[in-house]
């Protein structure tokens, strides 16, 4: 089966370079010194500092093998590349939200890829309900999207790179 590509923005893919390298270089031997400490505790059949030290360990070497295949999986959004017309992934789009309750109120959100997300920075991913319905519209448009919180309005106001 074929793995999903991951898609990034430049600064995206240098987050994730800098955890990477993080999680190699620093977390490794912090946790490698909380095994030795615990280690010297004796017994291991009751000690717990030993297990969440083992119990962390395998966490971070967990992640460093997701991010070490989202890393060969990764295409690059050159947002270069991308024009002011439509809604892509890199887009920085400006709507005018109209909740359900007919309260309104100006956002601007960066689509981006799933990996990159970040609702409360205005970081959505084009996979979220709200992300994939702005995908390809064009400024002035109106959509209404079914999120948790009810039916909402969106109207496009600007998009820029």
């Amino acid at each position: 089966m074929a793995m999903k590509q991951i898609m990034l923005t430049p600064e995206g893919l240098a987050a994730l370079e800098h955890e990477l390298e993080d999680l190699k270089s620093v977390k490794r031997k912090e946790i490698a010194e909380k095994i030795k400490v615990a280690l010297s505790f004796g017994d291991l059949s009751e000690n717990s500092e030993y297990d969440e030290a083992k119990n962390e360990q395998a966490i971070c070497e967990a992640r460093i093998a997701d991010i070490e295949v989202m890393l060969k999986n990764v295409k690059i959004i050159d947002t270069d590349d991308l024009n002011d017309e439509n809604i892509h992934i890199g887009s920085l789009v400006a709507v005018m939200v109209t909740m359900p309750n007919g309260a309104k109120v100006e956002r601007e959100y960066r689509i981006v890829g799933s990996n990159e997300a970040n609702p409360a920075e205005g970081r959505i991913s084009d996979e979220s309900a709200v992300g994939k319905a702005l995908l390809g519209h064009t400024l002035g448009e109106k959509l209404e999207v079914e999120v948790p919180a009810g039916m909402m309005t969106y109207e496009i106001l600007g998009i820029s790179r």
